[in-house]
């Protein structure tokens, strides 16, 4: 993996988490100060589509110490990206950080405590080194982190009043998907802030395969799911984690950006899970591979680790077979990059 040492990956994990929550306590100070003030926002695309000056203020706070220990690296941040006039896709193979300095901006105006500081790190284009920081969680925050690496890991650290408690490994070991996935699955998926309504729309679209998921097996010609829940917390970034960290097994998602998935993705990889374009490639036979989903693509199923099954069935033949599953009883989502 490029030329960066392991003892190098790790420092840059120690610093994304020091970070982080260095953001956090910013984010909780400033939801005290809420108690007398009104929290501002600002509208982007539509009314769910906010920013506010914590959202600013948090990228710099995270830009600025990255790039003061780091100053050759590349830096993409959602603020800046969204105030800037070059919307393409910025990625490149250098040390290159992602970062949503909130992910969950609605959530955190209405003090619904699924808020996160996603901080992800991309070699050769590839998430490689993710910090995930839900600052309202637990006694003072919960982190999910991940180093990808065959020596590095995946862990959850809680904080308490008296700083960080004995991280854990995540998902070890991993249990198999369900015989019969997506049946018995625990299902994440967004509306997004695209809110158009007419038939083709991908709001339609999404509540159709809303209901798909959730339907009884046979129901809907067939593409009835029968998933055991559906989940929509209102954050792409703790949709990606709970998933890597086996808390629920399946995240279909389009609409987000690489910043809302960057971070999560390098632990779920870590972890075991996968991540795929959540619609079908047109050239793809049955027999082959599914490849991995473009960072910037706009579209996301990611599945989690799991182990060998009773059948004998590999962890990547359960999730390939329920990523084919999905697609049988999903619509193609449009979601396209501004030019």
């Amino acid at each position: 993996m490029s030329d960066f040492s392991i003892a190098q990956l790790r420092q840059l994990h120690e610093l994304a988490c020091k970070v982080a929550r260095i953001a956090g306590d910013y984010l909780r100070e400033d939801q005290l100060r809420r108690r007398k003030v009104a929290l501002a926002t600002r509208e982007k695309l539509n009314s769910v589509d906010l920013v506010t000056a914590a959202d600013e203020g948090v990228e710099k706070i995270i830009k600025d110490t990255i790039l003061a220990k780091y100053p050759e690296h590349a830096f993409i941040g959602e603020e800046s990206y969204s105030a800037g006039e070059e919307k393409r896709f910025l990625l490149k193979d250098g040390p290159t950080w992602i970062v949503d300095p909130i992910d969950g901006t609605v959530n955190m105006v209405h003090m619904f405590p699924m808020t996160a500081i996603s901080i992800g790190f991309c070699l050769e284009s590839i998430p490689t080194v993710g910090v995930v920081f839900a600052p309202f969680l637990g006694g003072q925050g919960m982190m999910y982190s991940a180093i990808r690496h065959p020596e590095g890991g995946a862990w959850l650290s809680e904080f308490g009043p008296d700083g960080p408690i004995t991280p854990l490994p995540l998902v070890s070991p991993p249990p198999p998907l369900p015989i019969d996935a997506p049946k018995g699955c625990l299902f994440f998926g967004e509306y997004g802030k695209d809110r158009r309504d007419h038939p083709q729309s991908n709001l339609t679209k999404k509540a159709a395969n809303f209901v798909n998921m959730a339907t009884e097996i046979g129901g809907r010609g067939g593409k009835g799911g029968m998933v055991h829940g559906i989940r929509s917390l209102g954050s792409s970034t703790m949709d990606m984690v709970y998933v890597a960290a086996g808390q629920g097994d399946i995240m279909f998602e389009a609409g987000c950006w690489e910043w809302d998935v960057c971070a999560g993705i390098a632990i779920l990889l870590q972890t075991g899970g996968i991540v795929v374009d959540s619609n079908p490639p047109s050239d793809l036979k049955d027999s082959d591979p599914i490849p991995m989903a473009n960072l910037g693509g706009r579209r996301y199923l990611a599945i989690r680790a799991c182990s060998e099954d009773s059948n004998g069935r590999s962890a990547r033949a359960q999730q390939e077979a329920l990523v084919r599953e999905v697609w049988k009883r999903t619509e193609r989502l449009d979601y396209q990059r501004p030019m």
